[in-house]
């Protein structure tokens, strides 16, 4: 079955990067999208970036020009670089994918952002 496993949160302050890392298994990885979300203590969840089977992509506007994502098909990883982080960029991260209207989450990595 799917299986998506995030790595690479932590405690960082503002102003600092940090690289996310989603591990994908039990799919044909490159042929899908992958997504990245976050949700923030009493918060909905969010869509932070996404990136198709073809390469396209797309940001929130809140993370524009400071998040790149990214995917390795060989690897079957997709990735989350994030710099300059805000506070307000605190949250827990997932990757997410849909196979036939079927969304799949990861179990999430904490992003804390604080000096």
């Amino acid at each position: 079955q799917v299986q998506l496993v995030e790595s690479g949160g932590g405690l960082v302050q503002p102003g600092g990067s940090l690289r996310l890392s989603c591990a994908a298994s039990g799919f044909a990885f490159g042929s899908y999208t992958m997504s990245w979300y976050r949700q923030a203590p009493g918060k909905e969840r969010e869509s932070v970036a996404y990136i198709t089977n073809a390469g396209g992509i797309k940001y929130a506007d809140s993370v524009k020009g400071r998040f790149t994502i990214s995917r390795d098909n060989v690897r079957r990883t997709v990735y989350l670089q994030m710099n300059s982080l805000k506070p307000e960029d605190t949250a827990v991260y997932s990757c997410s994918t849909a196979i036939l209207g079927n969304r799949s989450w990861g179990q999430g990595t904490q992003v804390t952002v604080s000096s």
